[in-house]
């Protein structure tokens, strides 16, 4: 427990500079042998890009660093569960495990609303969610709040 703790401030960490940048606030990072290989944040708005996702961003750079395709000796650390795309992208990296921090109930594929790594789609994917569960809905919320009384969305 201890582990997932630490990896998920640095997840925390990513998600605090997206929100600096007016990105809804999702940090992500990918971790080998207890060693962050990659780490990322939303970056949809930076560049121009509905698939920059934290996710996809670190899976993609851990792949890249570590010159393979498949991640399945790696854990994704993401600081809110993922959505169908990035469940999907996890299915398709297959990484090892994936361990969340707030739940999605709108669009959530680790459980909330579907469950993408249930094995449905030939492979299973071990997800928890809830780690440091408080602390990653606040600042989501914090920022969708700070939005709404700007007049954003």
């Amino acid at each position: 427990m201890l582990a997932e703790k630490r990896f998920m401030e640095e997840a925390l960490t990513e998600a605090e500079l997206a929100y600096k940048n007016g990105e809804t606030p999702v940090g992500a990072v990918v971790v080998k042998d207890g060693e962050i290989v990659s780490r990322a944040h939303n970056r949809t708005e930076e560049l121009k890009d509905p698939s920059a996702h934290a996710e996809l961003l670190a899976l993609a750079a851990a792949s890249e660093i570590l010159g393979d395709r498949s991640l399945s000796g790696c854990v994704l650390y993401v600081t809110m569960e993922p959505c169908p795309m990035c469940a999907g992208a996890c299915l398709n990296f297959r990484i090892g495990a994936v361990v969340y921090g707030a739940y999605d109930k709108r669009a959530g594929a680790f459980g909330s609303v579907s469950d993408l790594g249930s094995g449905a789609f030939g492979q299973r994917v071990t997800a928890v969610g809830g780690v440091m569960r408080e602390e990653c809905a606040k600042l989501l919320n914090d920022f969708f709040r700070e939005r709404r009384q700007n007049g954003a969305e």
